[in-house]
């Protein structure tokens, strides 16, 4: 297994350090987490958020405003978290490789929209994924719904791309899998350093991948056929 990370700048694309530490492997979730229902969980989180909102001096008496808690507390819960709860892990069913194609698979520029677990902003950016068949296929659809679960939750980047290699491995099983991940994280652009020029790539080789030349053709066809 090879797993890198590093941030690059857009312009001239040298890496640079980069101060994220990966403590786990999965994310750190409660064992309590889930003993409350979705609807207990909204309704808490509205209140929470209502006081955050007055404490800043906003007028929650507003018609701009007053719907407010409600709506984040849903988007929190529904939406943009939905993949920290393990029911909503999308079904996966394999298919036999009747074609015998046994060449790489690559899907390209799959949309990742995740939040930064450090202060909860947004991360932007693509998945670019490869895989070998193992004498079973997936719907490609599958790949970006995977790849949206885990991303639906407080990430770390470095950590997203660990787990849909992971995951990806054993939904496809197969060991030859890559992954990387090229995206801007809204912490640095709108807050901090305020740097809107950087972005972050991260990757996770596995299997035939860790072959350079395997690795070579898997990149050119990210990078090279834009």
């Amino acid at each position: 297994m090879r797993d890198t990370f590093y941030r690059t700048d857009i312009f001239n694309n040298e890496p640079t350090s980069d101060d994220h530490i990966l403590t786990s492997i999965e994310t750190p979730i409660r064992s309590d987490a889930f003993e409350i229902d979705d609807e207990l969980k909204i309704e808490l989180i509205q209140k929470k958020f209502g006081e955050i909102m007055e404490i800043l001096g906003l007028d929650l008496s507003d018609d701009s405003l007053k719907d407010t808690p409600k709506r984040v507390a849903k988007m929190y819960v529904k939406e943009i978290f939905s993949g920290l709860n393990p029911k909503n892990k999308p079904a996966v069913t394999l298919f036999e490789n009747k074609y015998k194609f046994n060449q790489m698979l690559v899907e390209r520029n799959i949309a990742v929209y995740s939040y930064c677990e450090h202060h909860f902003v947004p991360i932007i950016g693509k998945a670019h994924i490869a895989y070998f068949s193992s004498g079973k296929v997936v719907g490609l659809s599958k790949i970006n719904r995977m790849v949206q679960y885990y991303s639906k939750r407080p990430q770390v980047q470095e950590r997203l791309t660990v787990q849909i290699a992971n995951e990806l491995k054993e939904m496809l099983k197969t060991e030859d899998i890559a992954v990387i991940i090229d995206a801007d994280h809204l912490c640095v652009a709108s807050r901090g350093v305020q740097d809107v020029s950087s972005s972050t790539v991260t990757s996770s080789y596995h299997g035939k991948f860790l072959d350079p030349n395997v690795r070579d053709e898997f990149l050119k066809y990210v990078y090279q056929s834009k």
